[in-house]
């Protein structure tokens, strides 16, 4: 029998064992939302045909099978680091973060190239399925309630597009998370201004901009689209008014790199006006890479002089800072050993 990868694998397995529509979004509801398929108020026989309800245990082990947690790493900010095993041996982050939100991986490595970011140091090494995506979800749930999933994982998600939109359409429907909750995270490719409308769910869109000069940010997104930083707003703004959702630009601050008085000239050209709000993160420092994080003092004077100056700034400080916060630095340090590990046996019990 073939491997579930997909979301539309186990679809196609479900309807060949004689489920129709209903017993369909059952099994997947249920899976989504960490549920068991049976307890003593909801007997499986009441539900399903006997055909599934017989092939059931297997599909639930391979679905079982898609993720899991291999180690844990709590941060003193109350998120949580997991670092997630998939099916074939291969490493991605997920990120439990504070107020029920789950930051989850689209790609194992990224071919976009980021100068900043150890993910992009390995390139791509292979697409994260739709069902591996929901997966994540899944073994989040199980230790908390999750109620709104951010694509900033490990990856450029545009670049894995049709499995991404999958697993939207499918957390925003089966999975009960509200549409303006799901945040699809791109630096600029132009395929995502394109598709993001099209689909029954409309995700929030968040665009990495984290420059407002051309030159410097094919510098240091070396591999995005050439899309220079006003396509991008402009195109953002388009998206926001269609969908009613503000868009939210992510700026990495850079020490001595992007923090200058020209940039904040720049994001006031840019933004001031729009239907977004900027979200300005320090960035956090990695011992191999050249870049280092401004001073608190120095990052939270920038975002005041933008609200005073008519762009809605949010300063963030990413998750987890003390359990190697930078998007793929735990996978980085589990491959090379450095990193301490918290290993967990076995699967969480179901929520």
């Amino acid at each position: 029998m073939p491997r579930l990868h997909s979301l539309q694998d186990i679809r196609d397995r479900l309807r060949a064992l004689g489920a129709l529509p209903k017993h369909e979004h059952r099994v997947l509801r249920l899976w989504s939302q960490a549920l068991p398929q049976a307890t003593a108020k909801r007997p499986i026989e009441d539900f399903l045909p006997k055909t599934l309800r017989e092939a059931l245990p297997a599909l639930e082990a391979e679905l079982e099978a898609l993720a899991r947690v291999q180690s844990e790493h709590p941060a003193q900010d109350g998120s949580r680091r997991l670092l997630v095993e998939l099916g074939d041996g291969q490493t991605v982050e997920s990120v439990l973060l504070p107020r029920d939100g789950l930051c989850v991986s689209s790609q194992v490595g990224c071919a976009v190239g980021c100068q900043f970011c150890m993910t992009g140091r390995s390139g791509l090494l292979r697409q994260v399925t739709s069902a591996e995506i929901v997966a994540q979800v899944v073994l989040a749930r199980r230790q908390r309630p999750v109620k709104k999933v951010v694509f900033m994982g490990m990856g450029e998600p545009a670049h894995n597009l049709e499995h991404v939109m999958e697993a939207i359409e499918l957390l925003g429907t089966a999975g009960n998370i509200g549409h303006k909750s799901l945040v699809f995270s791109t630096v600029g490719d132009p395929r995502v201004f394109e598709r993001l409308p099209q689909g029954p769910v409309k995700p929030a869109l968040a665009l990495s901009l984290h420059t407002s000069k051309a030159a410097l940010r094919e510098q240091l997104l070396p591999r995005a689209p050439r899309l220079t930083p006003e396509e991008i707003v402009a195109e953002g703004e388009r998206y926001a008014r269609l969908s009613g959702y503000p868009i939210q630009y992510q700026w990495t601050l850079i020490d001595g790199v992007n923090d200058g008085e020209d940039e904040l000239d720049g994001i006031v050209r840019l933004l001031k006006g729009r239907f977004g709000v900027l979200n300005m993160i320090p960035y956090n420092s990695v011992p191999e890479l050249p870049f280092r994080r401004p001073a608190w003092e120095r990052a939270a004077e920038i975002a005041r002089q933008l609200h005073r100056r008519g762009v809605l700034t949010k300063l963030r400080n990413s998750a987890g800072q003390d359990v190697d916060g930078g998007c793929g630095q735990l996978r980085a340090r589990a491959l090379d050993g450095t990193v301490p590990v918290r290993v967990v046996r076995g699967p969480a019990p179901a929520a």
